[in-house]
């Protein structure tokens, strides 16, 4: 995203707020933002998907009961945010598994809360773009385009599908996680991308799709879903990540540091 795009998305939103919601759970590695936000085509009501990963406390990892590795929290005070992320170890193990939902929070340019620990992980994650990551996409997109089947197809709905193509060949092609529709399309340039998104963005979260538009649109979809699969069967990424080995390294030695901590 340039800065001007990241700068028209902050307007949108109380920075603030977010990391006060944020710190609401245990201190977090990093807080993004995902959803309609990063992927380009944010509107008025869009909902605010925060993101990240924390580090629980040894004693409670070491203890009798296993804690959850996961949180959600809900806050709809100003806007309706939801806040999720995962202790440290879970978020490592899923950058590991081919995973490009996490891969885009890791990535996000949206940056609520960072730390040094998340510099070291967006770094150790350029080593999980994997070309099996592609199965996150094609399912994904497969997923939507059954709902854009089904009765009350929205632009919104539309528009998740092209982008998650979109990220998918571009991911395949140079090795790089972007989300942000605006940024892509400066790359494949179709112009039905860019009026839906300016539909979007003008307030039509729910907007309903017409026969003209399934018309217009089926068929490119269907065009770069070939391309997603070409883009997978020439790719060199490697089949596996390259940095599990540094992943188990640095989960360990952030845990042993906050357990020094904790005893301090």
């Amino acid at each position: 995203m340039t800065p001007e795009q990241q700068r028209e998305v902050w307007n949108m939103l109380d920075k603030g707020h977010l990391v006060e919601v944020a710190r609401k759970g245990p201190e977090p590695i990093f807080a993004t933002i995902s959803g309609a936000h990063l992927y380009g085509f944010a509107s008025p009501d869009s909902d605010v998907d925060l993101r990240g990963a924390f580090m629980l406390p040894a004693s409670e990892m070491l203890g009798l009961h296993p804690p959850s590795e996961t949180i959600t929290i809900e806050d709809k005070t100003t806007i309706d945010l939801d806040w999720v992320a995962h202790d440290i170890r879970k978020f490592a193990r899923l950058m590991t598994n081919h995973n490009g939902y996490v891969l885009e929070q890791l990535f996000s340019p949206l940056v609520v809360l960072s730390t040094p620990a998340h510099e070291e992980l967006i770094e150790l994650g350029k080593g999980c773009v994997t070309k099996p990551t592609v199965r996150h996409y094609h399912g994904f997109a497969r997923g939507r385009r059954k709902r854009l089947a089904e009765p009350n197809p929205t632009v919104k709905h539309l528009l998740y599908a092209y982008r998650v193509l979109l990220t998918g060949i571009h991911l395949l092609e140079t090795g790089e996680v972007v989300a942000n529709i605006q940024v892509l399309n400066e790359r494949f340039r179709f112009a039905e991308i860019d009026e839906l998104v300016a539909r979007k963005r003008a307030g039509a979260e729910k907007m309903a799709l017409n026969d003209r538009d399934m018309d217009e649109h089926g068929g490119l979809l269907d065009r770069l879903e070939a391309k997603l699969q070409e883009a997978h069967d020439a790719s060199s990424l490697p089949d596996e990540p390259t940095t599990v080995a540094a992943l188990q390294d640095f989960v360990v030695r952030l845990r042993l540091d906050g357990a020094r901590s904790e005893g301090a």
